[in-house]
């Protein structure tokens, strides 16, 4: 059982398991878990941490694999923390913990239009802005126009688009920062437009994904000019299975959890999957999927 301390007024949480923090449902447990209480509680927090410690941020733990063996160090969970989301001097501000989901809801609730693609997206703001987070020709960094990010000493910085290089599911940025909100913006639209093009968007997820067991989403990349599903299909690898991970039935960019599957499973159903590939068809798949943490001694 987890070990709870009172620092300030978040929640520490030692050697806290992180199965439940991440949408695969694997992995180890967390040296530290950290649940702020709100930004000036986390500045405090950052700051008071030693400067040689390592610090990772989770949103819902979707795109991310936590290796059984546990992560060293700090990990912050900012889902359901920094919730902030208004119109602000005609952007659309939303702050690191507010579900892409939820924006793009509240945007056409606004008569706003660009965001609808990030219904389709499952994770947070801060997860979005660390990876330009897109489907459906679409990306998180197409509708930024500024952010906040906060460093491992706990001060805040205000950043123009400019100072970050965005390209295909990757934002170079500076070390040791985290996204904490970002303004977007966004057109004049349709309410009833906007609604219906995020039904649309959901319909057609919840008929190619495989919604219904633990994923990541999309394992790989595209290549340019193809798709990594095609490949993977053609390849004869879906449902290709190691233990209890699976490459989806539904989708073949997507590995699946049926029930019982283990970190190094999925890692190593990952390294197979690109062998494959790169052995059928000469390419090489470039994971998509964040990996942090230690292999298990076990």
């Amino acid at each position: 059982m987890a070990q709870r301390l009172t620092p300030s007024t978040g929640q520490l949480l030692l050697n806290e398991p992180l199965t439940r923090y991440n949408s695969w449902r694997v992995g180890g447990a967390a040296d530290r878990l950290y649940i702020p209480a709100g930004l000036e509680d986390l500045q405090g927090f950052l700051s008071g941490l030693p400067q040689t410690e390592p610090v990772h941020f989770i949103g819902l733990g979707s795109n991310l694999l936590i290796r059984d063996g546990g992560v060293r160090g700090t990990v912050v969970l900012m889902h359901n923390v920094l919730t902030g989301l208004q119109i602000e001097g005609g952007l659309l501000y939303a702050e690191a913990g507010v579900t892409c989901a939820k924006v793009a809801k509240f945007s056409a609730k606004q008569s706003r239009q660009g965001a609808e693609f990030l219904a389709g997206i499952p994770g947070t703001v801060g997860g979005a802005l660390a990876m330009n987070a897109g489907c459906h020709g679409s990306e998180t960094w197409d509708i930024v126009q500024k952010v906040l990010t906060i460093d491992q000493h706990g001060v805040v910085h205000a950043r123009e688009k400019s100072e970050f290089i965005a390209t295909y599911r990757h934002v170079d940025m500076p070390a040791q920062e985290w996204f904490l909100a970002a303004w977007f913006c966004l057109e004049s639209g349709d309410t009833s437009a906007s609604e219906l093009k995020i039904k649309q968007l959901l319909a057609k997820r919840l008929a190619t994904q495989p919604l219904n067991l633990p994923n990541a989403g999309s394992t790989f990349r595209n290549p340019p000019n193809d798709y990594a599903a095609r490949l993977i299909e053609v390849s004869g690898l879906k449902g290709y299975s190691i233990g209890g991970a699976q490459v989806s039935e539904k989708h073949a960019n997507f590995i699946v959890n049926t029930g019982n599957a283990t970190a190094a499973e999925i890692e190593q159903l990952i390294a197979h999957m690109q062998a494959v590939v790169k052995q059928q068809h000469g390419v090489d798949l470039e994971q998509e999927v964040r990996v942090i943490g230690e292999f298990s001694n076990a």
